[in-house]
């Protein structure tokens, strides 16, 4: 282990698996490469389950990740999935996770060598886990409202995340909202962050290759989205009208079908015979597919959880050198430069046709701003922040 490298346990919100990378692996990976040991920590489940066959598969998945142990899936970076009771608003359950992860944890870091770890967090809830590993940091890392989300108990998220909020050293924030929510607790040590890009793997779109066979079939113009197909952060509404009165547009769509709410609210497109929905797919392939999009789109409806959110699609799709149509969030306000901005259905097809007559974007107005919001310029600048702090 690098003695000028701390390792550092951090909580996430997703598993290390999910298809659609977000903050949690990117920032896991970057630092692990920097040569700080990493130990990633599955998602605790903060949204309590329901009797819903996506629900029941995640928790026989877990079960059987867990006879698997702690496992390095990289260089210095482990993965552990826990399997906890999310059932987060009892106390009572909080006592038992907490009890029983802290002397698991206690164990895995021992036998990697831990000691005295940074805690970096997504998830609000492991203030008392922690304490418990003595961390040397705790960094608060927000990338969602995750009390907005759907499922979850939000008072029981906002009492942590407030105390969680007094007691770290940094808060790092994905979006201008997130970041005026943490600054009413922790004004002294709140930096925004705005969402980033691994550009050398999207910008492989710019050069496509042969199409994926499940997307050859597929009649052109082809209206892209890449991501969660779940109601709170797709717009399911205003997709469904525009497939109707334009049936000479073909919608793609790539993601799993109720990630986070399991009654995703996606059944209304099913039956759309221009809506095309192929499943999940591997990160490593999603240039190919992201090549042979004519427009890309971020439809997300407005609602508490949208208007924090800071779309990490948003900057992918831009190194890919897709022409954009976003809804018009507050996050994306200083890019509109950049996006066919929609409000509504009618909005949504105008946006449309104004991308597939204006074509390509210019991939110097694109590099320009997505150069500049790489994984390793954010990572510079946190560990920055974190390196003129003393240790605990």
């Amino acid at each position: 282990m690098n003695s000028k490298s701390p390792p550092i346990v951090l909580f996430s919100t997703a598993d290390w698996d999910n298809p659609f990378w977000t903050n949690k692996q990117h920032t896991a990976v970057h630092l692990a490469e920097r040569g700080f040991p990493v130990l990633y920590i599955e998602s605790l489940g903060l949204r309590q389950p329901k009797f819903a066959s996506a629900d029941f598969k995640r928790i026989f998945g877990r079960i059987r990740k867990l006879f698997r142990g702690v496992r390095e899936v990289r260089p210095g970076l482990h993965v552990y999935s826990p399997l906890v009771l999310p059932l987060h608003r009892f106390a009572w359950v909080r006592h038992f996770n907490r009890v029983l992860l802290i002397g698991v944890l206690r164990i895995i870091l021992w036998r990697l060598g831990y000691k005295r770890p940074w805690v970096w967090t997504y998830n609000p809830l492991v203030l008392d886990l922690a304490k418990a590993l003595k961390a040397g940091k705790l960094v608060y890392h927000s990338v969602d409202d995750l009390a907005a989300a759907p499922g979850v108990d939000r008072e029981t998220i906002l009492t942590h995340e407030t105390e969680l909020l007094k007691a770290s050293d940094a808060v790092f924030c994905t979006s201008r909202k997130i970041e005026a929510h943490c600054k009413q607790t922790a004004p002294g040590k709140t930096h925004y962050f705005g969402n980033v890009v691994d550009y050398g793997h999207f910008a492989k779109a710019r050069k496509a290759g042969p199409e994926p066979l499940d997307l050859a079939s597929v009649p052109k113009p082809r209206i892209g989205f890449v991501g969660a197909l779940s109601s709170y952060k797709f717009d399911v509404d205003a997709v469904k009208l525009v497939a109707r009165s334009r049936r000479d547009w073909h919608w793609v769509l790539i993601g799993k079908v109720g990630e986070g709410q399991p009654d995703a609210g996606m059944e209304s497109l099913a039956g759309e015979p221009n809506i095309h929905f192929l499943g999940p797919k591997a990160y490593s392939d999603l240039p190919s597919y992201l090549a042979h999009f004519d427009v890309v789109t971020i439809p997300c409806p407005l609602n508490e959880y949208t208007r924090s959110m800071f779309p990490m699609k948003f900057f992918e799709y831009m190194a890919a050198g897709r022409p954009i149509v976003a809804r018009g969030i507050d996050s994306l306000e200083e890019h509109t430069a950049h996006f066919h901005r929609y409000d509504d259905p009618a909005s949504l097809v105008s946006g449309i046709e104004r991308a597939l007559s204006r074509g390509v974007p210019s991939p110097e107005d694109s590099d320009r701003l997505v150069k500049k919001n790489t994984w390793n310029e954010r990572l510079d600048s946190m560990l920055e922040i974190l390196s003129g702090q003393t240790m605990r």
